[in-house]
């Protein structure tokens, strides 16, 4: 499970990540949590930004979340493509 994104502000740290079993599917997407969280929401980055499944996070939080999506889409779709390609993935750590 690459970490692709860390997203840490005062209250929760983020953390955006791809499966080894996403090499199956061919929509981009990540997976979304926080500590704690043992289901994770999934967002799909194309065609477009949509939420595929909630997972233990709050509506609030889901809103947050696809903020952050929508700021840093271009990144997590890089990374993305070289996690299909079976390359290394670089974690982007953001401080809010």
């Amino acid at each position: 499970m690459p970490k692709v994104l860390l997203y840490i502000t005062s209250k929760f740290i983020w953390t955006f990540l791809f499966w080894g079993t996403d090499l199956n599917e061919n929509r981009a997407h990540v997976h979304v949590g926080k500590k704690g969280t043992e289901n994770f929401a999934k967002i799909w980055l194309e065609p477009q930004i949509q939420l595929a499944k909630q997972g233990d996070l709050s509506d609030v939080q889901i809103k947050q979340v696809l903020k952050i999506v929508e700021l840093y889409r271009q990144d997590l779709l890089k990374q993305w493509n070289i996690f299909k390609k079976g390359g290394k993935i670089s974690i982007i750590k953001i401080h809010q």
